[in-house]
């Protein structure tokens, strides 16, 4: 067989392959997200305990212009994020203490929770840095499997409709 002929059959074979490719992708995978739960009255006490939190850190809001080379300001902010984390781990506690009735939740859920605890260590010790420092420090938090921690833990949130449970963004600028 001439070259051209082999040649012809393979792009025709790899066209085929990635047609069928994304035919089984538009017309028979499955939709369901990998973290949707199914046990959405769990959802809603979530999202309720979340809530709580957040407008705790609401309350502590200081909206003036903070000086980053000033160690009283840095100390002064290192007090609020030492109250908004509490304020997330009581409710990332008592989201602990409540297991979804669905499988599925509880095999993610305690995952997500265990996450959720790492990126509160990481804010404890981002408030310890604020109170020795003499510039703001960078927030850098931990990454697992190469993805910072906030934004899985912020994609489960938002995939079961718990916006109030995702990471706050307060220690990002």
């Amino acid at each position: 067989m001439p070259f051209r002929v082999i040649t012809r059959i393979f792009l025709w074979s790899i066209c085929s392959l990635i047609a069928a490719m994304w035919v089984y992708a538009f017309l028979f995978a499955s939709r369901e997200s990998a973290n949707k739960i199914n046990d959405e009255a769990w959802t809603v006490r979530a999202q309720a305990y979340c809530m709580t939190a957040q407008n705790v850190r609401f309350s502590l809001e200081d909206l003036t212009e903070m000086n980053p080379n000033d160690p009283q300001a840095l100390k002064k902010k290192a007090q609020i994020v030492e109250k908004a984390t509490d304020a997330l781990e009581t409710a990332i506690n008592a989201i602990a203490n409540d297991t979804p009735n669905d499988e599925k939740g509880q095999a993610i859920v305690p995952l997500w929770i265990d996450e959720y605890r790492m990126y509160l260590k990481d804010r404890r010790l981002f408030a310890q840095t604020l109170r020795t420092a003499t510039t703001r420090p960078y927030f850098a938090e931990t990454e697992v499997e190469g993805v910072p921690v906030s934004e899985r833990l912020g994609k489960f949130a938002r995939e079961n409709k718990m916006k109030a449970c995702q990471p706050p963004l307060d220690l990002s600028v």
